[in-house]
């Protein structure tokens, strides 16, 4: 192979030798570069509505956006509370039944009322002193940072709730085939 078009084609103009050796250089390069990375794809599926269940997929997603990675979150069953405009600020934690909280409390202390209250007080107080950002913030993240909030359509049925209900930023209600759909393609699927 010839290392220029003049040494193959030698009555050929040099300056035009070389501006047509450097065309076919680039193009060559272009063709043999590596092809633009696609777009990574997280797809959550969010079903508990507790404050510390709350934070996984909300600090998943956030975290995969500010990478550049395209996120939904289907929010189903109690995971709809999440987003719910009234019931997503009362979140709480239950400190029955939840054997990895620091202060494990007795089931029979777990059930007198006010423990429920006070164990997420002391976690929201918790949060707050090491700079944990609230379920709030992490929302408002998640809308600014792309992060499609999903509220599942048959849960919304089953609860009575209205499409209306959810925060602003919050998708069109969907169905979980269409959400099927959107992961079909996910690099990540989590159910949480």
């Amino acid at each position: 192979m010839a290392a220029s078009l003049l040494d193959a084609i030698p009555d050929l103009d040099p300056a035009h030798a070389r501006q047509l050796d450097d065309r076919i250089d680039a193009r060559v390069r272009a063709l043999l570069a590596e092809p633009p990375a696609k777009q990574r794809k997280l797809a959550i599926v969010a079903s508990k509505g507790s404050l510390d269940w709350a934070y996984p997929p909300l600090m998943m997603a956030n975290n995969a956006a500010k990478k550049g990675w395209e996120v939904g979150i289907f929010f189903t069953f109690y995971g709809l509370n999440v987003i719910h405009r009234d019931k997503g600020k009362g979140l709480q934690i239950s400190p029955v039944g939840n054997p990895a909280m620091p202060m494990p409390t007795p089931t029979l202390l777990g059930v007198i009322p006010g423990m429920t209250p006070l164990a997420t007080w002391m976690m929201r107080r918790q949060f707050k002193q090491r700079g944990v950002p609230t379920i709030e913030d992490l929302l408002d993240q998640a809308v600014a940072n792309g992060v499609k909030l999903f509220p599942c359509g048959f849960t919304i049925d089953v609860f009575g709730y209205r499409s209306g209900d959810f925060i602003d930023g919050a998708q069109p209600r969907l169905g979980s085939a269409d959400f099927l759909e959107y992961a079909a393609d996910a690099d990540v699927a989590l159910f949480v």
